[in-house]
């Protein structure tokens, strides 16, 4: 693995823990904050993709690992890079929001919402982070679509419309860890890496699946006609 590679997913990361942070800050709403989580990977995917792979998630990481398209190795190194960008990311918030006004935001860091204990929110993470991934293995790694950071974006999208008010919708262990080191806070940081990592799990288990199915159009046979 070279240098590039860790400095693509680092840099990923720190954008779209920057972007999801700042719109949190900023009172973007339900739909702004989605959209910029989504828009993020959407613009990082297409331009370090096809140095990195464009993951910026260790759940996406682990994920490819699981289904053998990725060593071991590179994902713990993917992983450290991710981590560190998503550090950065909430430190370069806080240095040009301040404190108080990452403060009055919860510091942009995902929670079980109001009504939701941790069990809900592992439930949550653990769903929407299958539907990432499995869009990424199948999408992105199998097909290789040309609109797959599109697709994986607006998934992101549709993840945290659905399930932002009760988990926060963070779905990346590296999402959560930046803001938790900012605010000191790792009250519920468990939640945001059992939860994606079960996800994943359960991603590369569907799509090893999904693969051994037929991919082209098959042939319809006619019903027989009774003579």
């Amino acid at each position: 693995m070279t240098g590039g590679k860790m400095l693509a997913e680092g840099i990923g990361t720190f954008a779209l823990v920057f972007a999801g942070m700042l719109a949190i800050v900023n009172h973007a709403g339900l739909l702004g904050v989605a959209f910029a989580h989504g828009l993020a990977i959407t613009v990082m995917a297409t331009a370090l993709g096809t140095i990195s792979g464009g993951q910026f998630n260790p759940a996406v990481s682990v994920g490819l690992s699981l289904v053998g398209r990725q060593s071991w190795a590179d994902t713990l190194r993917f992983a450290a890079a991710q981590l560190v960008g998503g550090a950065l990311g909430a430190f370069a918030v806080l240095a040009i929001r301040g404190q108080g006004a990452l403060s009055g935001a919860g510091f942009g860091q995902p929670n079980p919402g109001p009504g939701f204990g941790a069990g809900a929110a592992l439930g949550m993470e653990t769903v929407l982070t299958f539907f990432l991934v499995l869009v990424v293995l199948k999408v992105a790694v199998r097909q290789g679509h040309a609109l797959a950071g599109l697709i994986v974006g607006l998934t992101v999208v549709l993840d945290i419309l659905a399930g932002g008010p009760v988990s926060g919708a963070a779905m990346n262990p590296a999402r959560v860890f930046g803001p938790a080191l900012v605010s000191g806070d790792w009250t519920f940081q468990w939640v945001y890496w059992v939860g994606p990592l079960l996800g994943a799990g359960l991603a590369a288990l569907t799509a090893r699946f999904l693969w051994r199915l037929p991919t082209q159009p098959q042939p319809v046979v006619p019903e027989a006609r009774a003579v």
